[in-house]
């Protein structure tokens, strides 16, 4: 004699969010972004030649082929091709130095309201500070203090932890403030 098993009653289906919509990167707008877009280079690569190359490269891959994006902006989008690009261009050229001495015409970027001499010899000295940091900590200073974007982004942009992100910048403004001098 059999039992028959009772029929397993149905499982419920899971409760998905509905998928962001998707929608295509605007080309047109994407100039917009190109002085933040700069700022960053400046910071990653520490000289005006490499960040100028930089963001044109990165402008190059992305705007070669429509590129669609679920949610977010254009500008985490445009940070996060340039922040990928500068990986793979350093990948590619392993050889050259990771930071070069920043030219005299930085000054244009660091402070163009001021008369002050001393500013754009202080840029040149951070900026050439945050390029020979380690690249955990530079990709932390820039995105917060040069790009401008909150922890928040910051950490979801860089995939790593909020507060990750707060002890990496922590660590490399002390060693950009060694670097240059300041007392604390």
């Amino acid at each position: 004699m059999t039992t028959a098993l009772a029929p397993e009653p149905p499982r419920p289906t899971p409760i998905r969010p509905a998928p962001a919509p998707v929608r295509t990167l605007d080309a047109d707008a994407a100039g917009d972004h190109l002085d933040r877009l700069y700022r960053v280079a400046l910071g990653l690569c520490g000289n005006r030649a490499d960040a100028e190359d930089l963001v044109q490269e990165t402008y190059v891959r992305v705007l070669a082929k429509p590129r669609h994006l679920r949610g977010g902006d254009d500008r985490g989008y445009l940070l996060g091709a340039l922040r990928n690009t500068f990986i793979s261009l350093r990948a590619r050229d392993t050889r050259r130095r990771a930071s070069q001495a920043l030219r005299d015409d930085v000054e244009d970027v660091a402070c163009r309201r001021t008369r002050d001499p001393q500013l754009p010899l202080l840029a040149r000295e951070v900026y050439r500070a945050i390029g020979e940091l380690p690249p955990r900590y530079r990709d932390a200073l820039v995105a917060v203090d040069v790009a401008g974007l909150t922890y928040a982004e910051a950490a979801q942009s860089l995939d790593v932890p909020i507060g990750t992100i707060m002890s990496r910048l922590y660590r490399g403004r002390d060693a950009v403030a060694g670097a240059v001098g300041a007392t604390a």
